[in-house]
């Protein structure tokens, strides 16, 4: 029989989400992090961080400037044929890979709660408890579990999520490279079929990250051949991919790629992060979102307490303070999406944003939040 060990959480996952729901509550509770992969990891992710979670960052004790993180104030976007729309970010943000950031959250999670590298294979929940079972055949309980685990992972399977068993036709594409890049910009070049983000990390390197079409994808034989043949018609993508010197050996890549709507709590388990609704990459607000989310839910342990008698309430109370939050930036994010995907709606688009400078602006209000403390 093997030995149980008992928490009052346990998280499910170690992305962004779930390090710092567990620093904030690892300081209060018994809490375990459980974590498929060694730290770090680079991730495919866009690596733009809007200034919304900086102080909240702070209060936990991580400082991405301090890390080297660039501030980023300026956005970029061009047309399939690379007409340019320049504006400045509303509260603006920061580039930090998720090598540098995850190394961070994990050493100060560390401090504050059980880290372990295991794989999670079942997680039920019966008679107000938490049973999760990992591969190597530990079994741990917890009255509360959240789900901090991504945006498709095997725990997903494993609790027969709906959206999982929906194909999706995205899949993302991510490297680092070496090339003269503007420390205060991110760009975000439309091609057919996709977008890719551009932005320099604390190292100098400017990270490439692109979202498109398995449609798309196969009208080339490789990633090389597709970024030559179909996004390099977009020319400041042709510039980057002719100039550009990659750092990672291969590209890193996600398949799969779900933007269907995730219920915030599902069988008692408390969703954050991409685990509960993944933004759109083109509204660059992703880590923000996930972060934001921690806290959420955070805060809401914190003022209910972690017992039993709390779960409704604390279930009830995120899911209200999730949709309040997040319900219309996922929802400026799917429309954004299908105008820049459709060339002649963003040809619209374009037209209308160069006449009326203030319009861009007010729509990545829309898809950003207000400063979290």
């Amino acid at each position: 029989m093997p030995e149980t060990s008992t928490y009052d959480l346990i998280i499910l996952g170690g992305g962004l989400a779930g390090l710092c729901c567990a620093i904030a509550l690892g300081q209060h509770y018994k809490v375990l992090l459980l974590e498929k992969d060694l730290f770090p990891q680079h991730k495919v992710c866009g690596e733009y961080v809007s200034n919304e979670v900086l102080p909240y960052l702070q209060s936990l004790g991580i400082d991405p400037i301090q890390l080297g993180a660039k501030k980023i104030t300026e956005l970029e976007i061009t047309t399939h044929t690379g007409k340019p729309i320049r504006t400045k970010l509303p509260l603006g943000g920061f580039g930090i890979s998720r090598y540098a950031l995850d190394a961070e959250l994990y050493n100060r999670a560390t401090q504050c709660c059980d880290v372990h590298i295991e794989t999670v294979m079942t997680v039920d929940f019966n008679s107000e408890i938490f049973t999760v079972q990992t591969k190597n055949k530990k079994i741990y309980k917890s009255t509360f579990a959240v789900g901090a685990f991504g945006k498709r992972s095997t725990i997903d399977i494993a609790m027969k999520r709906g959206f999982i068993q929906q194909k999706s036709p995205w899949l993302a594409v991510k490297a680092h490279y070496s090339y003269s890049f503007e420390d205060t910009k991110v760009a975000l070049h439309n091609f057919e079929g996709g977008y890719c983000g551009l932005s320099k990390v604390e190292t100098g390197a400017v990270n490439a990250c692109y979202l498109t079409t398995f449609k798309s994808f196969k009208q080339a034989n490789s990633i090389d051949e597709f970024q030559k043949q179909v996004m390099s018609v977009n020319p400041h993508l042709a510039h980057f991919f002719k100039h550009a010197e990659p750092l990672f050996p291969e590209p890193l890549t996600i398949s799969q790629i779900s933007f269907s709507k995730k219920p915030a709590v599902e069988n008692h388990v408390f969703m954050i992060g991409d685990s509960a609704g993944l933004i759109h990459p083109l509204c660059g607000n992703g880590m923000a979102m996930a972060i934001h989310s921690a806290k959420l839910l955070a805060d809401l342990f914190l003022e209910h307490g972690a017992g039993v008698n709390a779960r409704n309430s604390i279930e009830q109370a995120y899911r209200d303070t999730w949709q309040h939050h997040f319900g219309s930036r996922l929802k400026t994010g799917r429309r954004i999406q299908n105008v820049l995907l459709n060339p002649s709606l963003a040809k619209t688009a374009f037209t209308a944003a160069k006449t009326f400078p203030g319009l861009v602006p007010a729509i990545i209000k829309k898809t950003h939040g207000d400063l979290v403390v």
